[in-house]
């Protein structure tokens, strides 16, 4: 016993508390470049956010430095500390009004307004999102405590998401979705709250001491109050997670029925959409080649009881013109795609062409004209005229044998003019080492 006592032991390769307080209470705060940091970690994992990129939004979470406050409030309640929890309850307010502020300017500036995958997985928080940030938090601050801090921080970063929650409460706000809002900032509020509980439970295990001495009725207050904060979040979340689980045993249904009474008699599907939100549900498909009499449609849709499918409509498309429509309107929206992709290559193109010189031509044909001249080498550069404006110009630089008098320099400046079709020339002699 004593040794498994041992093997378990979280004292072993401990921190100095002292110097873990300090190390907390340090991150704690959110000034200057904190909030720098944090705006651009923002924008970071909203663009992941806006086109879709796991890898993106996973940096993002890396580099976000909101953990600080929210550490710093389990530290403090944990100790009794009740100035430091003052202070991080503020600063955390402080970072979540400023993320929230960030994400929504930029989703209103965002020409992309989709709701992709990787938003809607923040907008309906369940039962597991409590695990993750419970023992994900637990982890994190288990490793805050030791001496060697080993690897564990960036990984809870990245489980704990704290930062994408925050980017699709400002898409919802920005777009006028309530639902995604509030459910987005629900699921980050059971982040906070279990990192900090979690934070507090290890506190309370590796008995930190309490900086103030606190009446026992006091304690058993701030205890009730946790663990009502708790159920008020778990509650909510086991529902959720009920209806996410009714929602997918519904929908593996679906697929055994689409797949014994239809894939595997030989009924080619060309469309199907699962409307499980709709009272009554419906199931709505449409077949390439096969069409469907109004018998064959009563025996599918009683087909529906054998599997236990309830409360569904099944909704066949056979107007043709209907099913060629949807086939067009899908691929007029992925040649619209490609089109834009083509039209901005095309457009970086012409802007790298207008920025770019045949050096070696132009230097083989004005030695002809201008034999002392060596070398020379042209590219468009911008100049700010002033704090509001700026100008390209095309500079030429170029070398001699011999020194260009002034007229034979004009000559060559108003050659180049006519050969490249550029009005705003500046000459320069290159300087001999």
């Amino acid at each position: 016993m004593n040794r498994l006592q041992k093997f378990l032991d979280l004292h072993t390769g401990e921190e100095n508390k002292q110097k873990v307080l300090e190390n907390v209470k340090a991150n704690i705060s959110f000034r200057g470049a904190t909030v720098w940091i944090l705006a651009c970690a923002i924008v970071v994992a909203s663009v992941g956010l806006n086109v879709n990129s796991t890898a993106v939004i996973i940096g993002a979470m890396l580099i976000s430095p909101l953990m600080g406050p929210i550490v710093g409030a389990g530290f403090s309640l944990g100790i009794y500390d009740f100035e430091l929890l003052k202070k991080a309850a503020k600063n955390l307010l402080i970072a979540t009004l400023v993320s929230l502020f960030v994400s929504t300017i930029y989703f209103m500036l965002s020409p992309f307004k989709e709701t992709q995958s990787e938003l809607l997985a923040r907008t309906s928080p369940n039962i597991y999102d409590i695990l993750i940030a419970f023992f994900g938090g637990l982890v994190g601050v288990i490793a805050i405590t030791r001496v060697e801090k080993g690897n564990p921080i960036p990984g809870v970063a990245i489980a704990t998401a704290l930062m994408p929650p925050l980017c699709t409460a400002g898409y919802g706000l920005a777009i006028g979705n309530w639902k995604y809002f509030l459910g987005a900032l629900f699921l980050y509020t059971i982040n906070c709250v279990f990192i900090c509980i979690s934070t507090f439970v290890i506190v309370k295990y590796l008995q930190y001491p309490e900086v103030t001495h606190v009446d026992p009725k006091y304690r058993k207050q701030i205890k009730y109050t946790i663990s009502t904060i708790i159920v008020l979040l778990i509650v909510p979340s086991v529902y959720f997670a009920y209806l996410l689980a009714q929602e997918k045993k519904y929908k593996q249904k679906v697929e055994l029925f689409l797949n014994d009474e239809l894939n595997e008699k030989g009924f080619a599907i060309l469309y199907q959409k699962i409307n499980y939100n709709k009272n009554p549900k419906s199931i709505e498909l449409a077949f390439l080649n096969k069409k469907i009499n109004k018998q064959e449609i009563q025996n599918l849709s009683s087909a529906l009881k054998k599997y236990k499918i309830e409360n569904t409509q099944l909704v066949i498309k056979q107007d043709t013109t209907d099913i060629k429509k949807f086939i067009l309107e899908n691929n007029a929206s992925e040649k619209a795609k490609e089109n834009e992709k083509d039209l901005m290559i095309l457009n970086l193109e012409n802007k790298l062409k207008q920025n770019t010189y045949n050096n070696k031509a132009l230097r083989e044909e004005i030695v002809i004209l201008f034999p002392q001249i060596k070398n020379i080498s042209l590219a468009n550069h911008t100049f700010n005229e002033n704090t509001d404006s700026t100008i390209t110009k095309t500079v030429a630089i170029y070398s001699s044998t011999k020194i260009l008098s002034t007229s034979d320099e004009e000559k060559l400046k108003m050659w180049l003019k006519k050969r490249i079709s550029k009005n705003n020339i500046e000459m320069f002699k290159e300087q001999e080492e």
